[in-house]
């Protein structure tokens, strides 16, 4: 008889829980830790602070030379340009060039920088001056001052490769948990596909609906987690990247698609872009579905999704 088996673990700045289902405990356990072990290589690979990772390197040498990194580190620095290129620039990993006084999301700030200055402290945000050579595999940020960043696609895209290496070892259920933007494969033990469960933007410990995922990724991005009050408006946490001022008017977006990368990737850039842009766009990709919640708790959904309010 199997049972679901699960632990949880600090990284990448993220809680991380793994369940598996399996009959013996012993070998869900050692796979489990097998798994730990695999998304600490990779955040080791995605970090900006180690001075020997590839994008602490690429940093480093911006507006200088080219860098040459692994394999792994270019393609998924290719991927997200793809992506910034999907979104208009709504998705951009050279976020990290943003100067840092210009946001500080806590209690004691209740006014937003006059658009000009906002202008200013994003202007060397922008994908387009990130330049691979796929022959090389080197790359190079065109400006000097330029970071890159992959805060909005790792942890989906360690989910995504931790599902991936779990079954390998022969896991043939479970769920990759990256502090709620999650990916499942098979199916419980008594059969029934894996139930994911929507946070209520206005209450975030209880859930306004549930979906029945197998073989799905899902992740959230909701401003119900960091937000500030400026003349009695609610300004979320994400930033445009374009003109340096915060969004309004979405509570939260929440993405399905089979690939927790993709999932991961694209919550924020739907939000950015708002639920008419947003809902165009995902509407014309395949196998990916979109739930957004506007400010006025109106839910807004892409052409194939259904939503099942009771368990």
């Amino acid at each position: 008889m199997s049972f679901i088996w699960k632990k949880s673990a600090r990284l990448m700045g993220n809680h991380f829980e793994i369940s598996l289902v399996a009959e013996e405990e012993e070998l869900a356990n050692e796979w489990i830790q097998q798994g730990f072990n695999h998304i600490k290589e990779i955040e080791y690979l995605l970090t900006t602070y180690s001075e020997t990772s590839d994008l602490y390197r690429i940093n480093a040498a911006a507006g200088i030379e080219p860098v040459m990194v692994q394999k792994e580190t270019f393609d998924i620095i290719e991927r997200s340009l793809q992506i910034s290129a999907l979104t208009q620039g709504a998705f951009d990993i050279s976020y990290g060039s943003v100067d840092k006084r210009l946001w500080n999301f806590d209690i004691h700030q209740n006014e937003l920088p006059d658009p000009e200055t906002a202008k200013k402290m994003v202007r060397l945000i922008n994908y387009r001056n990130i330049l691979l050579d796929k022959a090389a595999k080197t790359v190079m940020l065109k400006e000097k001052g330029m970071r890159i960043g992959l805060g909005g696609i790792g942890k989906g895209y360690a989910a995504e490769k931790t599902r991936q290496y779990l079954k390998t070892l022969g896991a043939t259920a479970g769920i990759v948990n990256a502090s709620g933007d999650l990916t499942t494969w098979g199916y419980q033990p008594d059969g029934k596909p894996w139930t994911i469960g929507i946070a209520d933007p206005n209450n975030a410990s209880s859930i306004f609906s549930y979906l029945e995922v197998s073989d799905m990724a899902v992740a959230t991005s909701g401003n119900y987690e960091k937000f500030i009050w400026v003349n009695g408006r609610k300004y979320s946490h994400t930033i445009n990247p374009k003109t340096g001022l915060p969004i309004t008017g979405i509570k939260s977006v929440t993405i399905l698609t089979p690939n927790a990368e993709l999932a991961d990737a694209l919550t924020t850039p739907i939000a950015i872009m708002g639920i008419e842009a947003g809902l165009h766009l995902i509407n014309q990709l395949h196998q990916v579905e979109a739930i957004i919640i506007d400010d006025d708790d109106r839910v807004y959904l892409s052409k194939q999704i259904e939503l099942n309010h009771s368990r």
